[in-house]
């Protein structure tokens, strides 16, 4: 078995080793390519013509005197308007638990048994914050819509770039090592 493949490799290599070239060679294209644009060109070439102005004139925009861009009323072409209708929206007055992620709050105490009931949330710098049910917190337009005996349920609404608006319940917990 392995003498007969051995064989017929033998015979494949000796038939791919002849003398002559199968076909033209890739120096033949470029050969007959450069020709072909040497031969063309030569009547078709026209003398170079001199424009009327200096680059220095184009450069400073003096080419054409009558028209001037004004962009006054128009948008910018490389601004998201997603984005700008977002920054729209949140120009209003943003209280100082909506400078932070959720993540970064602290849910220290809640006082539950009463009609309304409320919440001691604590920002990165240790300052505390009393919350109720309706108070606006975090950066994504979130409010607490819940208060329990040792959580705080925060319903977050994002918007992606298509305009797709999706919910989110957040709970935020008391940290069993604050004691709770």
């Amino acid at each position: 078995m392995r003498r007969s493949v051995a064989v017929m490799l033998c015979g494949l290599w000796l038939a791919g080793c002849s003398e002559e070239p199968a076909g033209p060679t890739t120096a033949d294209y470029e050969a007959a390519r450069q020709q072909k644009l040497q031969t063309g060109l030569a009547g078709k070439r026209k003398p170079p013509v001199r424009p009327e102005e200096t680059s220095d004139e184009i450069a400073q925009g003096n080419v054409e005197k009558g028209y001037v861009y004004d962009a006054t009323g128009k948008r910018d072409p490389f601004r998201s308007f997603v984005l700008e209708e977002a920054a729209r929206k949140n120009k209003g007055e943003r209280g100082p638990l909506e400078q932070f992620e959720l993540g970064q709050l602290a849910l220290q105490a809640v006082v539950w048994g009463t009609d309304k009931p409320r919440a001691l949330v604590t920002d990165p710098q240790g300052r505390g914050y009393i919350v109720k049910e309706g108070t606006p917190i975090g950066k994504s337009s979130g409010e607490i819509t819940q208060i329990g005996a040792d959580m705080v349920v925060v319903r977050e609404i994002y918007e992606d770039t298509t305009g797709v608006r999706t919910e989110k319940n957040i709970e935020m917990r008391i940290r069993q090592s604050q004691g709770g």
